[in-house]
């Protein structure tokens, strides 16, 4: 594969509504040669994803705007604008976003193949505005969660 330059735009990107927060891909597996993907999400206030594990990346996140409290390894990690977390691949982990503004983040994931499952569990995002328009199908879920090396350990943490 011959790798490409090109540039995106801030509305630009194939976007999903996925758990409930906007998914707009950025770099893909097929853009990266499997190296990594780059998504930004859009989580609101308040949310938080079930407890999981990848079993196959690990998990980056930059934060752009709105805070959150992650939670991973036995540590809670409160980040805000500027701030980096990385979740390592096979280690349990959530977090929380705070309850005053949506969370933008940039999420890197390495190697590639988040968007797989952002794409698979999520609906195609035809208004980029949230909330998230389609209600959640937990079977849904677990399922597209294990076909692409997830494990779903939990509910969210409580608020």
């Amino acid at each position: 594969m011959t790798a490409h330059p090109y540039l995106l735009r801030p509305d630009e990107g194939d976007a999903h509504w996925f758990l409930g927060s906007l998914v707009t891909v950025k770099a893909t597996g097929a853009q990266t040669a499997g190296r990594l993907t780059v998504v930004e999400f859009v989580n609101p206030p308040g949310f938080a994803p079930p407890l999981h594990r990848h079993q196959r990346e690990d998990e980056m996140f930059y934060v752009l705007a709105g805070t959150a409290r992650f939670h991973c390894a036995g540590e809670t990690l409160d980040a805000g604008p500027g701030d980096f977390v990385l979740l390592p691949v096979g280690v349990p982990h959530t977090f929380r976003v705070g309850a005053d503004e949506p969370l933008r983040v940039l999420q890197i994931t390495t190697p590639a193949g988040f968007e797989q499952f952002a794409a698979e569990a999520g609906v195609p995002a035809l208004e980029r505005r949230l909330p998230d328009p389609q209600p959640l199908d937990p079977a849904a879920l677990g399922h597209a969660a294990a076909r692409n090396g997830i494990e779903l350990l939990g509910p969210p943490p409580a608020p």
